[in-house]
């Protein structure tokens, strides 16, 4: 794959998170308000609305994320675009009344992936547009929704004229995929974190939750588990024992073979990894703290993962999440969950195993995990105390003010004439650089990051943990200062 292709897909990947980011809420909403909590039926409204529409929010999320700018013009393009392309579809497609429904579903996040990517590069081309004086007023940023829009008009037609074949393949997928039974899931568990280096994981999770299957018009595992379907669930419970019991165990394990005299200054951190890991289920501060340095360990535990998919489908247990699979999401749906029960003694399994396999590998081939070396912490962490270390800010960065630690970043990514662009993930800065040499590795491990990926000449990665988005922002609003520009 080209460095080109490859960033694009990385794109796709990271634009991908904004829509998703809105799931945690309409989740909480659609299950706090249904009979069997508190019964408040607007409420549950209220979250299936979001889950009903994932499609345009697809479509306006994307959109803003392949948007060089982040503009909302980008956004309301992408929902332009949308409604154009599956109303035109449904009505090309000449389908059956009763059949309306179904296609419209089937149909929404395939099209709003693709007229999200579209209106993105629509409006990086167009937003400068000049157009003849008396069509002014629809030049530049207000071109792009209309240029969509008949963009929009060719997914139209694709969608609906070839919506036998569409239909088809989505079935063909989901027959292909679920029929693999035990296989596709220890696949799928494994390429989910080994993809986890570059970010390409979120592709094959959108696949998987929101394209599989199909019950009662609704397709993806995600969906369909809140939507009320027993059997989904397979391709998000076998993520609940990593999550809550293997990782948070590692962490326990680092703990134990760090040298004694730094004992006291590493465990804050890895406690809040660990807690991270535990409630929340964002995992890639605790990944990143091993993945390099023994990334057999990590290969070991990727395999894990995907026998964990397994084991789980074994004992029938179907488990969901808005988010990710830590303790809040647990609890909140374990009322929806087919033998939620069961995931207390295979975690108390994985947490053993885990943690004696870290533990004997670390200390067998002299890892340098956190505690293990001389330069335990980043500058100006001696203590965690002093460092203001907060459960959800697991290995952050915590160079304080903030425009220090942001021009800190700066300088330590090669200047301001090295960053191209500066975007954010769940746990990690998504940079376009000019040169990724002239980025300082050593130098970001010493303001607090844990690790750093360059997966081409002109793309880096650095994983910061939870603050990855306020940090992104940060840097931003530096590089717009008269001295940031000119650095």
């Amino acid at each position: 794959m080209s460095t080109d292709r490859f960033s694009g897909v990385q794109r796709l990947g990271r634009a991908l998170m904004l829509p998703i980011a809105v799931l945690p809420i309409a989740g909480l909403l659609l299950r706090i308000g249904q009979p069997d909590l508190l019964n408040i039926a607007f409420i549950a409204a209220a979250g299936d609305a979001v889950f009903s529409n994932l499609g345009v929010l697809f479509a306006v999320g994307i959109a803003i994320g392949f948007a060089r700018e982040n503009h909302g013009a980008a956004g309301l393009a992408g929902a332009v675009g949308y409604f154009v392309a599956v109303k035109g579809a449904v009505v090309l497609s000449g389908v059956a009344p009763d059949m309306v429904a179904k296609m419209s579903s089937r149909i929404s996040i395939p099209v709003g992936i693709l007229i999200g990517i579209i209106a993105g590069q629509l409006y990086n081309r167009y937003k400068d547009i000049k157009l003849p004086d008396y069509l002014a007023f629809f030049g530049g940023r207000r071109f792009v929704p209309i240029v969509t829009g008949l963009a929009a008009l060719g997914i139209a037609v694709l969608f609906g004229y070839g919506w036998p074949a569409v239909d088809a393949g989505l079935s063909a997928l989901t027959t292909g995929v679920l029929g693999l039974g035990k296989l596709g899931l220890f696949l799928y568990g494994v390429l989910n974190r080994v993809l986890i280096i570059t970010g390409l994981h979120h592709i094959i999770n959108n696949i998987a939750w929101f394209l599989l299957g199909d019950y009662q018009g609704v397709t993806g595992d995600l969906n369909r588990f809140f939507k009320g379907d027993p059997t989904a669930g397979a391709f998000m419970a076998g993520f609940f024992p990593v999550m809550m019991f293997g990782l948070p165990a590692a962490c326990l394990a680092m703990y134990h073979t760090a040298k004694p005299q730094n004992r006291a200054a590493v465990g804050g951190v890895l406690l809040s990894m660990a807690l991270t890991a535990f409630l929340t289920g964002v995992t890639e501060p605790v990944e990143f703290a091993f993945m390099f340095l023994a990334p057999v360990l990590f290969a070991v535990h990727a395999l894990l993962t995907g026998l964990s998919m397994v084991l789980m489908d074994a004992l029938n247990v179907k488990l969901g999440f808005g988010f990710s699979a830590g303790l809040f999401d647990y609890v909140l749906n374990y009322g929806k969950a087919t033998n939620p029960i069961l995931l207390l003694p295979v975690g108390a399994v994985y947490f053993a195993v885990y943690y004696g396999l870290f533990r004997f590998a670390i200390r067998r081939f002299d890892l340098k995990t956190l505690g293990r070396d001389d330069m335990t912490l980043p500058a100006g962490q001696a203590e965690p105390a002093a460092a203001g270390l907060r459960p959800a800010m697991a290995a952050a960065p915590s160079v304080s003010p903030a425009d220090s630690r942001a021009a800190a970043y700066v300088a330590a990514l090669g200047g301001a004439g090295n960053l191209r662009s500066v975007e954010a993930c769940t746990t990690r800065l998504r940079l376009s650089v000019a040169d990724a040499g002239r980025v300082d590795e050593a130098e970001l491990k010493r303001l607090g990051a844990r690790g750093v990926v360059k997966p081409s000449a002109n793309s880096v990665q650095v994983i910061v943990g939870p603050v990855a988005d306020q940090l992104s922002g940060e840097i931003q609003e530096v590089l717009r200062t008269p001295a940031g520009i000119q650095a």
